[in-house]
C-alpha cells in the first residue's frame, strides 16, 4: 500500500514537472523570444517605415540652400527569401553574386526576422524594374528616402553633411535609429538634428502567400503619418558666402561676418573647401576617403577650430582695456624711434619702420609695435615690475570679457576656445616670480601664447562697433514658421569698457582705411573702420589679418579675414574683406582708386608647399607598392578571361602609382 501511494506522488512529479516545463516553453516562446511571433507577423503584416523628408535649409533670403531628393532603398526580411532566379535579381540591380552573398550575410547578422536594407540608393529606373518583378522576389520589398542635395555646391563646413548611423549613435539614440538610417554627422545637420529629422511614420500592410500586398491593415487604424522636418532660416547670405569662397580659392583661412545689431553671422568661409554633394550617393564613401586624405584638411572648420595669433588686430582691444584702467587716454603721447626697449628686450616696429610721436588714434593708424608694448607694460607693472601674477590675470580676465579663451556658444559643433594664457602657465615654464613683463611682452602685440579663431576676431569687431556689447553669434535665426531662435542669442554681453572710450579708437580704425596701412582697401563712399594684421608664425611666412567693422555710423556688417602664410594683412586679408563688405552693403563692388579688383585675388594660387616628412615618404612608398601589386592582380585575372597581354597590364599600375601624392594637389605655376 506505502509502495503504491509513494509511485503516485512520483508519477504526480513528473507530470507537475513536464507542465511547469511546457508553462516556461510557452512563456519563452511567447513572452521573451519574439522570433516566432516576428516572424508569423511578417508572413502577414508588415510595419513599413516611412521616412519624412528632412528639414530644408535656407540663407536669410529664402534661397534654398539645402533641399531633398528622393531615393530608394530595396530591403530584406532574412527569413522570408525563398529560392528564385539570383541571376536576374542581381542584374536589375547591377550587383555580382559576391556582392549579393555579403549582402545577406549582413542582413542575417542584424535579424533573420526583422526588416533591414539590402541595397541603398537605387536609380529610379532601377527602382521601377524592381517594383514590377517584385513578386519573384519574396523576403524582399522597397523604401522610399530623401537624400540631400545642395543647389549652390558652396558653405559646406556650415552645413555639414548626413551619413548612415553607427553601432555607437544607434546606442546612444536608445533604439531610435536603426542601422541604415540617416543622421546629420556634422554642421548644422548635427546641431539641429532633432529639428531637421521630423517625425516617422508607419503603414501597416497586409500580404499574401505570394509577397503581393492586399491593402492597409485594419484599414489603416494602426497607422501614423511622418511629419517632416522643420525648415531652418539660415543667417547667411548666399551672395557673399559664395564671393568669400571664391575669394579664398586656392588659399588656406578663413573668413566670418557677423552682423553686429543680431550676432547673426553673415559669412562663413572655411577654405580649402569642398563641393557637398560630393558626400551624396552610392559614390559617398570614396569621396569621403579622398577628402579625408587631401593634406590641406578641407574638413577642418576653420572659422571656429583654427588657431590663429591675432597679431596687430589685437592692438585695439589693448586700447580699450588701458583707458577703462585710467593708464593711458587718448591723448598720450609715444615717441616712437622704430622700436620699443622692454628690460633686456628691443622690440622693432614693422621693418624698424620709425613713427615719431603718436597718439592712441595715429598709433592705431599706423601700427606702432611700440606704443602698444608701452600700453602693455603699464598695464602689467601697475603693481610694480615684480609683482605681475595679480595685474596679469586681471588684465587677462578683462581680455576675456570680449569672448577670447573661451567658446562663444556658436549653434555649431567642435567649436574652438582659442587661448588666453593665465600667470600659472607662466609660473610653470618659468617658475614663481620668473617672469616679468618684458617675459610676456608680445601678448600686447596680439602675438605669443596668444592665440584665436577667425569668429572670435570678427565677434570682437562687433563689440567695437556696438560700443561696448556683443550679441553671441549664431547661424541659424529662425526655426519653422514661428520665427522661433534661442532667447541666449538675443541677450547683450557687456565687456566692460564704457562707451566713451570706443570713439578715439574707431578714429584710428577708420584713419587704418583712409590712410594708414589699409588705404588701398579703402572703399569709395563707405566708411570702413579697420585694423591689418601680420601675424608671426613660427618657421613658416606671416599669416595675413585683417579685422573691420562698416561703415561707421549704424554699422552693418563686421569681419575678420586670416589668410594662412601669405604676408602683410594689407597684401592680402584687407582687400578680400573689403570686397565682401561692399558686395553685401552695395549689391555690388566699385572700381577702386587703388586699382585692385577681385578677379585678381580669385586667380591668386597662395596655397602652401606640403611638406612630406621621411617617415610619411615611407608610407606613401609602402601604399604604392601595395597598390601595384593588387592592381597586378587584378590585371592578370582579366588577362587570364580576356587574353589581355601581361606586359600592357603591369604598365598602367605603375603609372598610377606615382600619383599618389600629387594626384591631389593642385598645380602651381613656377612662379608662385
Amino acid at each position: 500500500m506505502n509502495n503504491f501511494f509513494e509511485r503516485r506522488y512520483v508519477i504526480a512529479g513528473i507530470f507537475i514537472a513536464l507542465i511547469l516545463v511546457l508553462l516556461g516553453r510557452l512563456f519563452y516562446i511567447q513572452v521573451v523570444d519574439d522570433r516566432y511571433f516576428l516572424y508569423a507577423q511578417n508572413n502577414v503584416m508588415r510595419r513599413n517605415i516611412q521616412y519624412p523628408a528632412r528639414g530644408p535649409i535656407l540663407d536669410r533670403y529664402g534661397k534654398i540652400m539645402v533641399e531633398n531628393e528622393p531615393v530608394y532603398d530595396i530591403t530584406v526580411v532574412p527569413k522570408q527569401v525563398k529560392a528564385f532566379d539570383t541571376v536576374e535579381f542581381c542584374k536589375l540591380l547591377g550587383i555580382d553574386r559576391e556582392g549579393f552573398d555579403k549582402r545577406m550575410a549582413k542582413a542575417r547578422v542584424y535579424s533573420p526576422y526583422r526588416t533591414s536594407i539590402f541595397e541603398k540608393q537605387v536609380s529610379a529606373q532601377q527602382y521601377a524594374s524592381f517594383q514590377e518583378r517584385l513578386s519573384e522576389f519574396p523576403g524582399f520589398d522597397t523604401q522610399k528616402r530623401s537624400l540631400r542635395s545642395y543647389p549652390d555646391s558652396a558653405a559646406s563646413q556650415f552645413l555639414g553633411y548626413i551619413g548612415e548611423v553607427t553601432d555607437a549613435i544607434i546606442k546612444r539614440s536608445g533604439g531610435y535609429y536603426s542601422p541604415g538610417d540617416y543622421v546629420g554627422i556634422s554642421g548644422v545637420e548635427k546641431s539641429y538634428e532633432s529639428i531637421l529629422r521630423g517625425q516617422r511614420g508607419v503603414r501597416n500592410l497586409i500580404y499574401d502567400s505570394h509577397n503581393t500586398p492586399k491593402g492597409s491593415y485594419a484599414n489603416g487604424a494602426y497607422d501614423t503619418a511622418a511629419v517632416a522636418g522643420e525648415r531652418l532660416i539660415s543667417s547667411l547670405d548666399m551672395k557673399i558666402q559664395k564671393l568669400g569662397e571664391k575669394l579664398m580659392q586656392n588659399k588656406v583661412g578663413g573668413i566670418v561676418a557677423i552682423e553686429p545689431s543680431t550676432g547673426e553671422i553673415l559669412c562663413y568661409v572655411s577654405s580649402p573647401t569642398y563641393n557637398p554633394n560630393l558626400l551624396v550617393g552610392r559614390e559617398r564613401g570614396n569621396n569621403a576617403a579622398k577628402l579625408y586624405k587631401d593634406p590641406y584638411k578641407p574638413f577642418f572648420t576653420r572659422p571656429v577650430q583654427a588657431y590663429y595669433p591675432p597679431g596687430s588686430s589685437f592692438k585695439p582691444l589693448s586700447a580699450l582695456i588701458a583707458m577703462q584702467e585710467g593708464v593711458i587716454t587718448p591723448q598720450t603721447i609715444y615717441h616712437c624711434s622704430g622700436y620699443y626697449q622692454s628690460g633686456n628686450r628691443r622690440i622693432k616696429c614693422f621693418h624698424g619702420e620709425v613713427h615719431g610721436d603718436v597718439n592712441l588714434a595715429s598709433a592705431v593708424a599706423h601700427s606702432c609695435n611700440g606704443y602698444f608694448d608701452m600700453v602693455f607694460e603699464k598695464l602689467i607693472n601697475r603693481q610694480g615690475a615684480r609683482n605681475t601674477d595679480t595685474a596679469f590675470n586681471y588684465w587677462r580676465n578683462n581680455v576675456a570679457k570680449f569672448g577670447l579663451g573661451s567658446k562663444l556658444g556658436l549653434d555649431m559643433p567642435n567649436e574652438n576656445r582659442g587661448n588666453l594664457p593665465k600667470a600659472a602657465y607662466y609660473d610653470k615654464v618659468y617658475g614663481k616670480g620668473g617672469w616679468r613683463s618684458s617675459t610676456v611682452i608680445s601678448l600686447g602685440i596680439g602675438q605669443g601664447e596668444l592665440l584665436a579663431t577667425p569668429l572670435q576676431l570678427a565677434n570682437i569687431e562687433a563689440t567695437i562697433a556696438n560700443h561696448g556689447y556683443y550679441y553671441k553669434p549664431h547661424l541659424i535665426k529662425a526655426i519653422g514658421d514661428k520665427q522661433v531662435i534661442r532667447k541666449e542669442y538675443t541677450l547683450r554681453n557687456y565687456v566692460g569698457v564704457d562707451s566713451q572710450y570706443f570713439e578715439p579708437v574707431i578714429n584710428g580704425m577708420q584713419n587704418v582705411v583712409e590712410y594708414g596701412t589699409a588705404s588701398s582697401s579703402k572703399i569709395p563712399g563707405i566708411i570702413m573702420c579697420g585694423k591689418t594684421g601680420t601675424a608671426e608664425v613660427k618657421n613658416k611666412n606671416d599669416n595675413s589679418v585683417f579685422v573691420a567693422f562698416a561703415p561707421r555710423d549704424n554699422p552693418k556688417i563686421a569681419i575678420a579675414v586670416v589668410v594662412e602664410n601669405s604676408g602683410q594683412g594689407a597684401t592680402w586679408a584687407a582687400p578680400i574683406a573689403s570686397f565682401i563688405v561692399e558686395q553685401y552693403l552695395r549689391g555690388s563692388i566699385s572700381k577702386r582708386p587703388s586699382g585692385i579688383f577681385p578677379e585678381y585675388y580669385i586667380n591668386k594660387n597662395l596655397l602652401p608647399e606640403i611638406v612630406v616628412k621621411p617617415a610619411d615618404k615611407a608610407k606613401i612608398k609602402a601604399d604604392s607598392l601595395k597598390k601595384v601589386t593588387a592592381d597586378s592582380l587584378r590585371k592578370r585575372k582579366a588577362d587570364s578571361v580576356k587574353q589581355i597581354g601581361l606586359k600592357s597590364a603591369q604598365n598602367k599600375p605603375a603609372k598610377n602609382a606615382g600619383n599618389v601624392l600629387t594626384a591631389m594637389l593642385p598645380k602651381r605655376k613656377e612662379n608662385e
